[in-house]
């Protein structure tokens, strides 16, 4: 575990029973979130490399234009 860590859990441990288990839930919650968007990052790589493929053809066949920031609304 890493001293930052350490440190962490040690200022936790000094909250009420209450405050831990939402800093608890907050963190775990966190956790499967991370894992959640590395899954679905890595199942869509393959869409991406096609959406990619195909912006790059519309690019060298011209079907692009430059983009003016101004122009946005």
């Amino acid at each position: 575990m890493t001293e930052l860590l350490e440190k962490a859990i040690e200022e936790l441990t000094r909250l009420t029973d209450e405050q831990q288990n939402t800093m608890g839930q907050w963190i775990l919650e966190e956790l499967e979130d991370d894992q959640r968007w590395a899954a679905a990052f890595a199942n869509s790589l393959p869409q991406l490399e096609q959406l990619a493929t195909k912006a790059l053809q519309d690019y060298q066949d011209g079907r692009t234009q430059e983009l003016n920031p101004d122009e946005l609304v």
